[in-house]
């Protein structure tokens, strides 16, 4: 993006001291002789006050570059203390989709202000990315890439390349658009550019495969998945039928966007809401509103086990044996729940599997489920046996029963726990929420109920009939 001279507007910082001024002077000397990524680190390690110094120092187009940068934190706290020409100059000069992101970070009153002093392009860039849903393609796209007629030469071309360079987001692909409709014909990489011939038309120069499209409310995971399965660099986001190239989605917008799913994906594999900041720089009273909603509600969900064991009370009372083997079993189909809600996740993720693949999942867990379940029985079972045997701990006169029944009810909740876990993710996407939101405490605990209630249908049939128990 060009960056124009800007309107001078009214400082927000407060007046530094002379000392303060030369320290932050001296560090912006030595950050601009850093890789960005390592300047970004360094920034990150300042409070917002030291950082804004330092950015007044810095640069204009390196401070432009550092801003462009994901990594950094504090972002829109660190644009909004600046002083005005200095926040809007790096604005203007920001690549469009990161500036969108960062408008979007700020409150109000700084939005505004800012927003009427930066340039008309970038005004209009900012309105149309912002229009886009969070998770689409348009979110994270660019609207600086390159261009150009099929009726040019490949010399034209590179001509045009040297001249806008500094103002795209990438060279490495130049897209080839009709003269009269300026709808997408075609595409060429810089290195088959480089290699024709200078005279040879650009239409003719390029490869002959017809490029690779998305529309701008794609998903990004969708995204990601064209990516890696074509081994893209760039990818232009076409308006509908017309095909009129909008924007450009790069490789890496698109690893920073699933760097960001995956990272909300993880909080909630963990049962808690997504936090946005890094873990020492979330507020004390956001953690626990991120963390106490999640665990409210899985507490709720397991007060119904105490439910459940209440119901057959009765039995617990003659067969006290039972309740050592509980926390067994429901670890068991709790680990075995999480197991397979994880894999169809990462299988929906990776479109794997479609949502139509739901009773061939079902017909795979299900068995897989009985076996797994077969094998933790047969070690408990050898357990129980080995306690008695040895004399480590005496299960009763009907202890073979016992060690039956446990063997049973493995098997039972493995299996549950399986088809369960795997489950879950399909009607979640089913009812349009994120799959991964049946994470692993959730699985858990609804294993853990049906559990309690496996456990001591399977004791009634197996185990009470014979040592003179009855449940009504």
């Amino acid at each position: 993006m060009a960056q124009n001279d800007t309107p001078t507007l009214p400082k927000t910082t407060p007046p530094q001291t002379e000392t303060e001024q030369e320290s932050a002077e001296i560090l912006a000397g030595k950050l601009s002789s850093l890789r960005f990524a390592d300047a970004v680190d360094i920034v990150n390690r300042l409070d917002i006050e030291q950082a804004v110094q330092v950015f007044v120092q810095l640069p204009l187009d390196y401070a432009v570059e550092l801003f462009d940068k994901p990594e950094l934190q504090n972002a829109a706290h660190i644009i909004e203390a600046l002083p005005g020409a200095r926040a809007v100059a790096i604005l203007n000069g920001m690549s469009a989709d990161q500036a969108a992101d960062l408008f979007q970070e700020m409150d109000e009153e700084s939005r505004q202000r800012l927003f009427v002093q930066l340039q008309p392009i970038t005004r209009n860039e900012l309105t149309r990315l912002s229009a886009y849903p969070e998770h689409s393609a348009g979110a994270i796209m660019t609207t600086e890439f390159i261009a150009v007629p099929s009726s040019w030469t490949v010399r034209r071309t590179l001509d045009y390349i040297k001249e806008v360079e500094r103002t795209r987001e990438t060279v490495y692909t130049t897209y080839i658009v009709d003269p009269v409709t300026s709808s997408l014909m075609s595409s060429i990489s810089l290195r088959r550019l480089i290699l024709a011939q200078e005279g040879d038309n650009i239409l003719d120069a390029a490869q002959h495969n017809k490029p690779i499209t998305v529309t701008a409310l794609t998903d990004r995971e969708e995204l990601a998945r064209l990516f890696r399965r074509y081994d893209l660099l760039s990818m232009p986001v076409v308006d509908g039928e017309s095909r009129h190239v909008i924007g450009i989605v790069t490789v890496d917008d698109v690893l920073d966007a699933m760097t960001e799913e995956m990272s909300d994906d993880t909080h909630k594999f963990g049962g808690m809401g997504a936090i946005d900041q890094p873990y020492m720089q979330t507020g004390f009273f956001e953690m626990l509103k991120k963390r106490g909603g999640w665990l409210c509600i899985l507490f709720l969900g397991e007060m119904l086990t105490a439910s459940a064991m209440q119901h057959f009370e009765g039995a617990l009372e003659k067969a006290v044996v039972l309740t050592l083997f509980i926390p067994l079993i429901m670890s068991s189909g709790g680990n075995s729940g999480s197991q397979a809600t994880s894999l169809i996740i990462r299988a929906l993720a990776l479109g794997e599997i479609k949502l139509k693949d739901w009773k061939k999942v079902a017909l795979r867990e299900l068995p897989t489920g009985l076996l797994l379940g077969l094998i933790l029985g047969i070690i408990g079972y050898i357990r129980i046996v080995l306690w008695q045997k040895a004399g480590i701990y005496d299960y009763g006169s009907h202890w073979v029963l016992v060690a039956f029944t446990v063997t049973c009810t493995i098997i039972a909740i493995v299996a549950f726990g399986s088809l369960v876990g795997s489950m879950l993710p399909f009607v979640l996407q089913a009812l349009g929420f994120d799959p991964a939101s049946a994470s692993a405490p959730f699985v858990a605990t609804f294993v853990d109920v049906a559990g309690v209630l496996i456990y001591f249908s399977i004791a009634m049939l197996l185990l009470f009939p014979f040592i003179g128990l009855s449940h009504s």
